[in-house]
């Protein structure tokens, strides 16, 4: 299979994270022709590193002649990656992000990188904000759904919230919910009560949804609440025993973090309004259950089905004669 890709290859698409990055062979009408995922990403590389890296990833796809797009979303185009793309300010339409796209120096000859930018906001448009890699995903559902409109959320270790507006982005606030729970799960006095938990277990699922309803009553009390986590396992006899205590536990944290970001961002939300939900499945389901007890219906989009829309909408776009 591998050898038949340099004859059906029409360009490669790749996302590029802090952690990793992942890449995608596409024949000319789209067909994913290979995938290929690896531990490179941005916080492990100096610019020096970036082709090697990608090299490594995607080399035998390329051919023995001619040039390949190369489009990259994400942290490649950060400060401190291959080559600063900067960032676009909003409002800004989805489909203009490849006007933003630069080219790294690339020593391979086949090479044709193209780094997308991601997108900013000042502090009279609702607050200094960045994003980079989630922009993609929005082009992505603009791509797939014309002229969209509505909120989006795209969860995650810093989730985003974007108000979209016949498919371009009005403004967007982060939530460092994700890091948030990690650091009081695995820092904090809580790490000695709580284990992993599972939202198809019904304990874990009303824990889940009652701290979700709490912490959007009452965000003020969020960090008092937390505390009481700590109590409640020393003292609450109603709760399971053994690894179910902890997973209640967690599933209540879980709750209380992200009811913490609902209660601002559906602040503005019309009763009952629709919210897209972009990112891995799991994540989207959580965030769904906990919009659900809220009177939010929710569209899960897949990550990897926005990440290509995408970056193929940005491909449309990009002009071939253009050598910056």
């Amino acid at each position: 299979m591998t050898q038949a890709i340099p004859t059906r290859l029409a360009w490669i698409a790749v996302d590029w994270g802090s952690s990793n990055l992942r890449a995608w062979a596409l024949a000319g009408d789209g067909e994913v022709l290979a995938e290929a995922e690896a531990a490179r990403g941005m916080l492990g590389l100096a610019p020096a590193d970036y082709e090697p890296a990608l090299l490594a990833t995607i080399g035998d796809w390329l051919p023995a002649e001619g040039r390949v797009t190369v489009l990259v979303c994400g942290m490649a185009g950060a400060r401190q990656g291959w080559r600063e793309a900067s960032y676009r300010s909003v409002p800004t339409a989805l489909d203009a992000l490849a006007e933003g796209a630069v080219r790294p120096a690339t020593e391979d000859p086949r090479l044709d990188v193209r780094l997308l930018p991601g997108l900013c906001q000042g502090a009279d448009a609702g607050g200094f904000d960045v994003m980079r890699g989630e922009e993609t995903q929005l082009a992505g559902l603009a791509a797939l759904e014309s002229g969209v409109s509505g909120p989006v959320c795209l969860p995650g270790t810093h989730a985003k919230w974007a108000t979209l507006e016949d498919g371009r982005v009005q403004g967007f606030h982060t939530y460092m919910t994700g890091e948030l729970y990690r650091l009081l799960a695995e820092r904090s006095v809580l790490a000695h009560s709580l284990g992993e938990d599972d939202l198809e277990d019904p304990a874990c699922r009303e824990a889940f949804t009652a701290a979700v309803a709490e912490a959007v009553d009452a965000p003020e009390a969020f960090t008092q609440r937390l505390f009481g986590l700590r109590a409640m396992d020393l003292l609450d006899d109603a709760l399971p025993s053994g690894e179910a205590r902890g997973a209640v536990l967690a599933a209540r944290l879980s709750g209380l973090a992200i009811g913490l970001e609902l209660a601002g961002a559906c602040r503005d939300l019309d009763a009952g309004q629709t919210v897209r939900l972009i990112g891995g499945e799991a994540l989207c389901r959580r965030y769904a259950l906990a919009l659900s007890a809220q009177g939010h219906a929710s569209e899960i989009i897949a990550n990897q089905r926005a990440v290509l829309a995408g970056l193929g909408l940005a491909h449309a776009a990009l002009d071939p004669a253009d050598n910056d």
